[in-house]
């Protein structure tokens, strides 16, 4: 079984034994010794050589300069498109951060929803509309139709007996 070589395969086999060694060398000073970061560049330098293999061939003269300047604007491109992303962490060190506990919030919601509902009806809308909705005494008299004054005391005795209630189940200020 006869190996059937093309030009083009011809011409890659020459340019990688006349120009790889010293391309990986010029490479490896323009990424600064890093030889895996050189080898991909004198690799995709080459295989733009392949895909242009036409006009190459038809090139007169050393083919080494076009190999240099296709090399340096790779490690170019590589080099910006490193600065436009954010650099890479290792996510190791995140498993040592504490994550907000939802299990904490779920349960203080739970505790003050039953203290809620321990309260008469009239103090529980008189916080609701204060606290939890952020109106104003004179908002909160409008949406309950009562008196300013009506509303101020019934959040007074309101938050008296939901400081007792919570008290109760264990929750101390």
């Amino acid at each position: 079984m006869t190996e059937r070589t093309t030009p083009d395969d011809a011409l890659m086999r020459a340019l990688y034994e006349e120009h790889a060694g010293p391309l990986l060398a010029f490479v490896l000073r323009l990424v600064g010794g890093d030889r895996h970061r050189a080898e991909d560049v004198v690799q995709e330098t080459l295989l733009r050589a392949w895909r242009n293999a036409d006009q190459l061939r038809s090139t007169g003269g050393s083919l080494r300069p076009w190999l240099v300047t296709v090399a340096r604007r790779i490690v170019i491109d590589g080099h910006r498109g490193r600065r436009a992303r954010p650099q890479e962490v290792d996510a190791a060190p995140l498993h040592a951060v504490p994550a907000a506990d939802e299990i904490d919030r779920a349960l203080r919601m739970m505790t003050i929803s039953d203290a809620l509902a321990d309260l008469t009806d009239a103090h529980r809308e008189a916080l609701v509309e204060t606290y939890f909705k952020g109106r104003t005494v004179n908002e909160a008299a409008e949406v309950l139709r009562v008196p300013p004054g009506t509303v101020r005391s019934r959040v007074f005795y309101a938050l008296r007996a939901l400081r007792l209630s919570l008290e109760e189940r264990g929750v101390t200020a």
